[in-house]
């Protein structure tokens, strides 16, 4: 056992990491630019970083258990730079969002970004999602845009957090490797598409084109819709396109079209 090692369940750090998970948790996050990141991808990504204002680990908390896992696992000099808290399995249990937690939760921070960064960094392509509201579907988005080459996502106002446990946990480490943007309403996507030379490609069912037979664009913002409403009224689009379905389903999960549409655009 570390000399170091925290094992009081009212340490500072426990109260801290617990504020971001609980009831409060999301205006707390927004309020300190914080979050918790739990197990060995997440944090595998988070220690290797492949864009300039990806968050950072403030602490790396690690039971025994859990830090052998990361030491058999990662470089040893990137471990050696990590910020690491040793904690005991009680420690670790009231911290943890999980039932079973890995010993392994790291404490980040991260930089807001804006349209005007992502502009700044001269983007290409671009995913936008309207009052998406599943966790699991909002961090998988982020994890299948990063995977496409994709270079931001986008969340309108009335989103579900991205930095919510279950968010980060489903991007699977993505978050890292991909600028996310929320609160931006659609209006102002629409001045930030005109000014910045996108071609706006809007998804919905009732759509007269099909997205397979439209021309490829050197520079598309794709808009998907609530899971349930979809999307609004929007003028002055690109295009407003289908994802044909030869099947009897009336329509496929956000998450699952825009997979689609994302591989179509940006890999094929």
């Amino acid at each position: 056992m570390p000399n170091n090692q925290i094992t009081s369940l009212h340490s500072p750090h426990v109260e801290r990491v617990k504020a971001l998970l609980g009831s409060r948790g999301k205006k707390v996050r927004q309020a300190e630019k914080e979050f918790v990141a739990d197990g060995i991808q997440s944090v595998r990504e988070a220690l290797r970083p492949t864009y300039e204002s990806a968050p950072k680990i403030l602490h790396l908390y690690v039971t025994e258990k859990g830090f052998a896992k990361l030491s058999a696992e990662l470089d040893p000099e990137l471990l050696k730079s990590a910020p690491l808290v040793h904690v005991s399995d009680e420690v670790m249990s009231a911290m943890a969002d999980t039932e079973s937690p890995q010993g392994i939760l790291a404490l980040c921070k991260y930089t807001e970004m804006t349209l005007y960064k992502i502009g700044q960094a001269q983007a290409k392509r671009v995913a936008y999602f309207w009052e998406i509201q599943d966790p699991g579907n909002c961090g998988t988005v982020i994890r299948t845009a990063e995977a496409c080459g994709f270079d931001a996502v986008i969340f309108s106002t009335n989103s579900v957090d991205a930095y919510s446990p279950k968010t980060v946990r489903a991007t699977v480490g993505a978050i890292w490797h991909i600028p996310v943007v929320e609160g931006v309403a659609l209006e102002e996507l629409m001045e930030f598409s005109v000014k910045q030379g996108f071609e706006t490609i809007a998804f919905a069912g009732d759509a007269p084109d099909s997205l397979f037979d439209i021309a490829k664009s050197e520079k598309p913002l794709l808009i998907f819709g609530n899971e349930a409403r979809g999307l609004p009224a929007i003028e002055s689009l690109t295009h407003r396109v289908n994802i044909p379905m030869k099947g009897n389903s009336e329509s496929l999960n956000v998450a699952s079209a825009a997979a689609i549409a994302m591989f179509e655009v940006g890999i094929r």
